[in-house]
């Protein structure tokens, strides 16, 4: 076997190297498996009291979950849903929390969806509108259900 100035074989450099980037590539993927498993506290500007009281007038009505195949043959599941202005302002933007749970009713997936995203015009008072939300990968542990919703932002 090859060996280089120092005495080592090449075979040898390449098993440590290769255990090193296996390594390195571990802790990747446990960390970032560990941070999107993790309920995550939303992280948005902070509200003052008028849009801390105003969440309480968005309403999320008709959750229905939904499934279908993408062109690479994944399945995606969607969250179909309406939100609904029952307060007096019109809302510019509106970010929701969104909880799944397992059938023993613990948090396998937070997400923050933006309902109000693609609207080119606020939600007006008394409006209603329909939005969805894809979702590419759902935790297996995930009890079928649509997701708690729960407005976390909002703005006027």
């Amino acid at each position: 076997m090859p060996r280089n100035d120092h005495g080592i074989s090449t075979l040898n450099i390449i098993l440590l190297v290769s255990v090193v980037l296996a390594a390195l590539v571990a802790v990747l993927v446990i960390r970032q498996h560990h941070t999107a498993s993790r309920p995550a506290a939303h992280g948005g500007p902070v509200l003052n009291g008028e849009q801390q009281a105003y969440l309480s007038s968005l309403a999320f009505d008709d959750l229905r979950m939904s499934a279908a195949a993408n062109f690479l043959g994944d399945t995606v599941t969607f969250l179909n849903a309406t939100v609904t202005n029952k307060g007096a302002r019109s809302v510019r933007r509106l970010d929701v929390e969104l909880n799944f749970v397992d059938i023993l009713n613990q948090v396998v997936l937070r997400e923050t969806a933006h309902p109000l995203a693609n609207r080119a015009t606020p939600l007006q008072p008394g409006e209603t509108q329909p939005f969805r939300v894809a979702f590419e990968h759902m935790p297996v542990d995930w009890n079928q259900a649509p997701p708690t919703v729960k407005a976390v932002y909002v703005e006027f």
